[in-house]
């Protein structure tokens, strides 16, 4: 006899395998349903991320719970989840049975029910149906159904509670670990695509802006003649002894600092016959300039900001 639940009835169960059958109806505009299944621990959480049974990772390592493939049948699509219970470590406590839609909201997906049947009676007549309707049309994901321990049998509840995060989101809630750097590593190459220069080997980004062409320089012929050689070019002389300070330089004397320099005498100078005065005595007067013109005016400084 099959049971029609209710959210929140359940049922015990006989069975020592079951196989739960999501079924949808789909159409224009309805989005594709995929199974999945989590179990749990007595602690309501999986004992790692091999216990998260979904499209990614069908089979569970124990071989015990494990995905099949979609089928078309008159009545619509079915995606399904066989867990054979009896077999089950007894660390865990729960299946969860979970569906999540694909780019759209459950609000869109028509006639999504849950069947659970004996798998290994291989009867067609189902233990229970359970009629799924999403409560605020936001979910993406859903549980539909949760196996469970009851003393030492197994029972199966109507769940019926949605989620708004997806699949993602149901998975975190039961302890599955997401790995949000590689989510991170995604955008940040999605952003190097759209133009951002990738990080040099220091974190800073390399800068294409202002790279100068480089200019590729021919290689000679094979049969060109080899340029004759360079000579080499004379020794520098070795510098001679610096002379003291104040004291003339070799090759051209001079007078002593202070003394007055030797040359043709100029009208003027404070010593005649020399041609310049020495550092400290007067230096001749310049010649009386002419007199300014009254009517010279300066043109103006600087730029004219005029108004038109």
């Amino acid at each position: 006899m099959t049971h029609a639940m209710l959210k929140g009835s359940n049922v015990p169960l006989d069975a020592a395998a079951v196989r739960a059958v999501l079924c949808w109806t789909p159409g224009p505009g309805v989005p594709d349903v995929d199974a999945s299944a989590l179990l749990l621990g007595t602690d309501g959480r999986v004992r790692s991320d091999e216990d998260f049974v979904f499209y990614n990772q069908p089979r569970h390592p124990s071989g015990l719970v494990r995905r099949l493939s979609k089928k078309r049948v008159p009545e619509g699509l079915t995606d399904t989840v066989e867990a054979d219970l009896a077999a089950l470590d007894p660390s865990v406590d729960q299946v969860v049975l979970a569906a999540s839609s694909d780019g759209d909201t459950f609000d869109r997906v028509r006639d999504l029910r849950i069947l659970l049947y004996d798998a290994g009676s291989g009867a067609t007549e189902p233990l229970a149906v359970f009629e799924v309707k999403p409560e605020t049309g936001e979910e993406t994901a859903i549980i539909c159904g949760e196996l469970y321990r009851r003393g030492e049998g197994w029972k199966f509840r109507a769940v019926g509670q949605g989620y708004p995060t997806g699949l993602i989101g149901l998975a975190t809630a039961f302890g599955i670990s997401v790995d949000e750097a590689e989510e991170a590593g995604g955008a940040e190459e999605a952003r190097r695509t759209d133009g951002e220069a990738a990080p040099d080997a220091h974190g800073a980004a390399a800068d294409t802006s202002a790279s100068a062409p480089t200019t590729a320089i021919p290689a000679p012929p094979a049969n060109a003649p080899a340029p004759p050689p360079v000579p080499p070019s004379p020794p520098a002389p070795a510098p001679g002894p610096a002379p003291a300070y104040g004291y003339p330089q070799s090759g051209a004397p001079q007078p002593a600092y202070g003394y007055p320099h030797g040359g043709p005498a100029q009208p003027g100078a404070a010593q005649p016959g020399h041609g310049q005065p020495a550092y400290g005595y007067p230096q001749p007067a310049a010649a009386a300039a002419p007199a300014p013109d009254p009517n010279f005016r300066l043109p103006p400084m600087g730029p004219q900001f005029v108004r038109p």
